[in-house]
């Protein structure tokens, strides 16, 4: 009886702590040498006036969330891929995937049909990693060009740049 209940409890304990993105976000926005940001609801005007270079290249946003590690030690990336590995092992297709020890990108998308609900991009450069997680309605082939690498670095620059825009004159008025 003891052996059932406690199976049971085990069970029910892995079950409950499935991996997702906002459980890595939450986990890890307070780390040392991250910067992270998310949009909240109050703030979705924010994803509405984005360039429409950036509009283009990914669609209709309903949220996003950003988070980079800067200075990371060779077993803080490992622990960072190996949880993004759960994560992405968790109801998400790769559309693209390289894996080698000073270079991780990892794009993994959630369908409905013909269109992408759910993407996660990671990417890890030498002692920097940097995840997105974006929901909305994506064109599919346009979240597969960002497996090239020069395609998602000016999608990054892009992004933030027009984030940031938008942001500080709200919250910084100097």
């Amino acid at each position: 009886m003891k052996k059932s209940v406690l199976l049971i409890c085990i069970s029910f304990l892995l079950l409950s702590c499935g991996s997702s993105f906002q459980g890595f976000y939450n986990n890890h926005k307070a780390d040392l040498g991250t910067t992270s940001f998310q949009v909240p609801n109050f703030m979705k005007a924010v994803l509405s006036t984005i360039s429409p270079e950036v509009k283009n290249a990914i669609g209709n946003i309903s949220d996003f969330k950003y988070i980079k590690f800067e200075n990371v030690s060779a077993q803080k990336r490992q622990s960072l891929i190996t949880e993004m590995n759960a994560i992405t092992n968790n109801g998400y297709l790769d559309v693209f995937r390289k894996n080698e020890l000073e270079n991780t990108r990892i794009i993994s998308v959630k369908e409905a049909g013909v269109v992408v609900t759910d993407a996660i991009i990671f990417i890890n450069k030498g002692t920097d990693v940097a995840a997105y997680y974006l929901q909305g309605n994506f064109d599919p082939e346009k979240i597969k060009s960002f497996a090239d690498e020069d395609t998602f670095n000016a999608f990054s620059s892009d992004l933030l740049q027009n984030y940031n825009t938008n942001l500080n004159p709200s919250f910084n008025p100097q």
